[in-house]
């Protein structure tokens, strides 16, 4: 169930002035292949993109509210977006916001089958829901019938803190084990109606658990995997559990589609799954910026020009790599090596341009001389055609 993915070839140059077409090539990554399942007009499994998720938290019911926050979202990057529809109020409003947004919605329904049909009704590119928290045979009938006749996916979202409790009285408490047959469990309800359009997730905030269920998934099914560590806490402490959860995965090969789940805004959300992807030579085009740690060598105030830097290329949309190193023991070596460089020295830096000093900036001139070699950038492809 494994399919060839090429990590791109990193070139770059050896020191200021020494040149080597290949410092380093990175091997054929091993990627999981899954059935293919659309989501609007995002495709998730099949070998498509890793596409990047977030959920709202307004209250659905104040579209407008709900509409500015998904073109936020829509702005940072995201590829899909949850609404929950908890209460008649949200039913009432999904038509409106599914109307308004720019990207396909996800419906996050619990056991009201009612909410379900309301959202299907209104449009909605996917539903998120377990076929078997919603009541009767019939009422699973209803939802299904009326997904398939509408060609709309169902996400199978299982939850180590919502657990059946048959199933942790068997295991004891929540085990990589128990979140996979509970999975299982509702993707059997699924089939047992004919319905086998579904996205598999398996979320906990126990990271190791989470690794470890998502891996038997992988290994058993061929279902796309919506991966994501759950309740995952505050921005500092849930980007890292995000990130060696999310990351883990995803360099072993597993994993269609991401959520990085934070107390803070779901633009943020957006923005961390971006950089997870990116770290790993998946993201979409997007400016990166790798930034040297500093010391007691450092002679600028790398701390604002990094941010401001951060700030100022947040819409910008190109395949390119920025390099902003504080001083001239590394950096002249390191920022040679990115599509555009600066490595800085007392009040001053140097900057590059593909390994090739340009000029000499001083310190107020760093970040708008940046930005105006980002805007000019020519990515690689686009030089070819």
């Amino acid at each position: 169930m494994s399919t060839t993915f090429d990590l791109p070839v990193m070139n770059g140059k050896n020191g200021v002035n020494g040149t080597h077409e290949q410092p380093y090539a990175t091997a054929p990554f091993r990627r999981r292949k899954s059935r293919a399942v659309m989501v609007g007009g995002v495709q998730i499994g099949g070998n498509a993109p890793i596409s990047v998720q977030t959920m709202t938290k307004t209250k659905t019911s104040d579209v407008k509210a709900t509409l500015d926050q998904i073109h936020r979202c829509h702005e940072a990057g995201v590829d899909i977006v949850r609404v929950t529809i908890n209460d008649k109020h949200a039913a009432e409003a999904i038509a409106d916001i599914v109307k308004g947004s720019p990207v396909p919605l996800v419906a996050d329904i619990h056991f009201n089958h009612i909410f379900a049909l309301k959202a299907i009704e209104a449009g909605i590119a996917k539903v998120r829901i377990n076929p078997g928290n919603i009541g009767s045979k019939e009422r699973i009938h209803e939802v299904l019938s009326k997904a398939k006749e509408r060609q709309i996916p169902i996400r199978i979202g299982v939850n180590s803190g919502s657990l059946e409790e048959d199933i942790l009285e068997k295991h004891g408490y929540p085990t990589p084990e128990a979140l996979f047959e509970s999975a299982m469990r509702h993707a059997g309800i699924a089939a047992d109606f004919g319905f086998d359009d579904v996205i598999i997730s398996v979320k906990s905030t126990d990271v190791r658990l989470m690794i470890e269920a998502y891996r038997m998934l992988a290994e058993r099914t061929d279902f796309p995997l919506h991966l994501g560590v759950t309740e995952a806490g505050t921005t500092r402490v849930g980007t890292i559990k995000s990130a060696v959860g999310i990351g883990t995965l995803l360099a072993e090969g597993i994993g269609d589609t991401i959520r990085v789940s934070l107390t803070d805004e779901p633009e943020k959300e957006v923005e961390v799954g971006k950089e997870i992807l990116r770290s790993l030579g998946m993201a979409q085009r997007s400016v990166e910026i790798i930034a040297c740690p500093t010391c007691g060598r450092l002679e600028v105030d790398l701390f604002s020009i990094t941010n401001q830097l951060e700030e100022a290329v947040k819409g910008i949309k190109k395949p390119v790599k920025v390099a902003l190193l504080g001083c001239v023991v590394n950096g002249p070596g390191e920022a040679s090596e990115a599509d555009i460089g600066i490595a800085a020295g007392k009040g001053v830096a140097i900057l590059y341009r593909k390994g090739e000093v340009v000029r000499k900036i001083k310190e107020e001139e760093i970040v708008p001389a940046l930005l105006e070699e980002i805007q000019r950038f020519v990515p690689a492809e686009e030089a070819a055609a």
